[in-house]
């Protein structure tokens, strides 16, 4: 099944009025998402990083992985979200990190303000499938902005239908966001690995699987050293 064409998107407005309506609930998404975030952290090498940007953290489940478990003590995670109850939710999940942990509620937008060649790594989970197509050409200039030579990018997406049972969950999915996208939090089918230019990028895993027939794409990136750090 090849990725649909341009549909209607929800506007930042749209996200934070169905993600802050979702709340916690959105851990429930873990049964089809850890295992496609699994196979992202096992390439992204965290153990290495000490500055982490995290865009679309929801309820600062995976941060809290990090920081726990995956980043060494002296790393620092920051992260931005749309929602005011994600943050919400973040902030008290996080507290117990301290200033390691920065929450930060955004407009939704690409993260312009971020210093350039600040992060070892910028990560998003289940976030780009939710942007314009404007959005997502603008987060992953961004990242590749924010990121130092040799930093990693790690992304994982619902993606479009690797086999007979993920196609035909996805086809429902994507005709149900055609119709109604805030009944599917927004998000839709992507193709991750043909947004990310050979020039800027260098492909360390790339790998597509289904979990209960929802079909996800994993990618981990480095950034080239020879890439501009300002687009």
């Amino acid at each position: 099944m090849s990725e649909p064409s341009a549909r209607r998107t929800l506007t930042r407005e749209e996200a934070r009025s169905v993600y802050d309506r979702i709340g916690a609930r959105q851990d429930s998404q873990a049964f089809y998402e850890d295992r496609a975030v699994e196979r992202v952290v096992q390439h992204s090498a965290l153990g290495e990083a000490r500055h982490v940007f995290e865009f679309g953290f929801g309820t600062g489940r995976f941060a809290e992985r990090l920081l726990s478990k995956e980043l060494p003590e002296e790393a620092r995670w920051r992260g931005v979200d749309v929602s005011p109850e994600m943050a919400r939710l973040a902030r008290q999940r996080l507290a117990r990190f301290g200033a390691r942990a920065e929450v930060v509620h955004s407009d939704g937008g690409p993260p312009t303000d971020e210093p350039a060649g600040a992060y070892d790594r910028f990560v998003s989970n289940y976030v780009l499938d939710l942007l314009s197509e404007e959005d997502i050409r603008a987060v992953l200039d961004q990242a590749q902005r924010m990121l130092r030579p040799g930093g990693r990018l790690c992304l994982v997406s619902l993606t479009t239908g690797c086999s007979t049972a993920s196609r035909a969950v996805i086809g429902v999915w994507s005709r149900i966001h055609a119709l109604a996208p805030k009944l599917v939090g927004g998000c839709r089918p992507l193709e991750l690995r043909p947004r990310l230019a050979e020039s800027a990028w260098d492909i360390l895993y790339h790998d597509r699987s289904a979990s209960f027939g929802v079909p996800s794409e994993g990618i981990v990136a480095e950034r080239r050293a020879d890439a501009p750090s300002d687009s």
